[in-house]
């Protein structure tokens, strides 16, 4: 449970928090680094978060922006780190990969980080998780939902520098192609954006649906697009060819409304429900994609999946962030700051503030046996008196496994007549 004393205790933080003043006031705050380049352990737990406040997974990555902050400040009011409080240092990934390697090189070897929550694109992690590994740096993403990371934890690439908090769309996948089977549609068609999130989304859907007995109108020539094309008419044809009954996109917001617009100019998707995922899951998405010449949104009557929040932790971190932003907890929001407290609650279990100490601790603190726990100041407290901990979060109980991946359950979302977003079921994986 939050305590009420320690929300007295925090400074209001506006709802609107920019995202340049967030960055600068802790980047001014930062450890400064010893004479041979490394972060002495005494100087305090420093951790980095690489999320998207600018690029196609933006008006997504903001909300998560403030989480993190957040987890910090609440933290240091009741004590911080091994005696310290912990630092933060933000940067923003743009939503590209070429950028998330610039970042994550920064936030190790400059800013001297032990943790780093992000990024959210699979792409823009797979690009960084290499620098992050090779500088003991620990990698918890709130978002990055490819099943490439199972298949390279699998192979020993990752030595424990990462996991993530948000379950692999090896899940999602099945749960989306659940969905589509219960509604009725026998033929589906795909199209993704081209990329590890995209590509890996697509080929998980596709197995999944075919073994419920649904058929794949354009297996053989799946629909891709180039995230950084001009123009995505031609795709767009692509994907709604061949009388679909629905078109499984998995897409980002920016491209995927240019996309989804050009196949309503065309006249190919009337008639067709379109599946969608936690890649557009914001509210801004029904609005860029546009209305029809009579008023009405486009996307209405869509539907789409995306990872849930259930944790024990939900209800008190809910009440807790409308409080302190002014606005409901939106997709993702919890799972970063679950990424935040795993951090710094290894730290403490480690009595180190490295990502060495981090990452030989992490497993432990997520998972049991311990004390359960939900409140991560009374976890903290907890692990100063020399107990083990089972850290119960906002997302799910993140029992972290030898992967780095959690087991999540699926919202089904749908868009309204009026443009809204709302959630109307729940979906579990086959």
């Amino acid at each position: 449970m939050i305590k009420p004393r320690l929300a007295a205790n925090l400074n209001p933080r506006s709802a609107a928090l920019a995202t340049t003043t967030l960055f600068a006031s802790f980047l001014l705050t930062a450890c400064p680094s010893t004479p041979d380049g490394t972060t002495a352990d005494s100087e305090g737990l420093k951790i980095g978060s690489l999320l998207p406040a600018t690029g196609d997974l933006s008006s997504i990555g903001q909300p998560m922006l403030e989480s993190v902050p957040l987890l910090v400040e609440t933290v240091n009011a009741c004590g911080g780190v091994n005696d310290a409080p912990v630092t933060l240092v933000a940067v923003d990934d743009q939503t590209d990969p070429n950028a998330g390697v610039e970042g994550m090189t920064k936030l190790a070897e400059v800013d001297k980080v032990a943790g780093v929550v992000g990024s959210f694109a699979s792409s823009v992690s797979s690009a960084a998780i290499d620098v992050a590994v090779r500088s003991k740096v620990v990698m918890i993403s709130p978002g990055s939902t490819s099943p490439v990371f199972t298949d390279r934890a699998k192979k020993g690439d990752f030595n424990g520098y990462w996991a993530r908090t948000a379950p692999p769309d090896t899940y999602q996948a099945q749960a989306l192609a659940k969905l589509a089977y219960q509604k009725g549609f026998k033929k589906v068609s795909t199209v993704v954006i081209n990329n590890d999130y995209g590509v890996g989304f697509e080929k998980q859907f596709v197995a999944a649906f075919k073994k419920l007995g649904g058929t794949i109108v354009n297996e053989d020539r799946p629909t891709r697009y180039d995230p950084k094309a001009a123009t995505l008419t031609t795709e767009a044809t692509a994907a709604f060819a061949n009388n679909p009954e629905a078109v499984a996109a998995v897409l980002y917001a920016e491209t995927g409304s240019l996309l989804l617009k050009a196949a309503y100019q065309q006249g190919v998707s009337e008639d067709v429900t379109v599946l969608l995922t936690d890649g557009v899951y914001s509210e801004d998405f029904p609005a860029q994609v546009g209305k029809t010449g009579d008023g009405k949104f486009i996307l209405a009557g869509a539907l789409g999946t995306v990872p849930g929040a259930n944790g024990e932790a939900l209800a008190d971190f809910s009440k807790f962030w409308q409080e302190k932003t002014g606005k409901p907890v939106s997709a993702f929001v919890p799972h970063a700051w679950d990424a935040s407290a795993l951090l710094v609650l290894a730290a403490e279990a480690a009595d180190s503030n490295t990502g060495e100490g981090i990452q030989s601790k992490l497993r432990e603190v997520a998972n049991a046996p311990g004390t359960a726990v939900t409140d991560v100041c009374e976890a903290l407290e907890l692990i100063r008196q020399g107990e083990d901990i089972d850290y119960q979060g906002a997302s799910s109980n993140v029992d972290i496994d030898e992967y780095g991946d959690v087991v999540g359950s699926y919202d089904v979302w749908t868009v309204e007549n009026n443009g809204g977003l709302a959630v109307i079921d729940k979906v579990s994986p086959e």
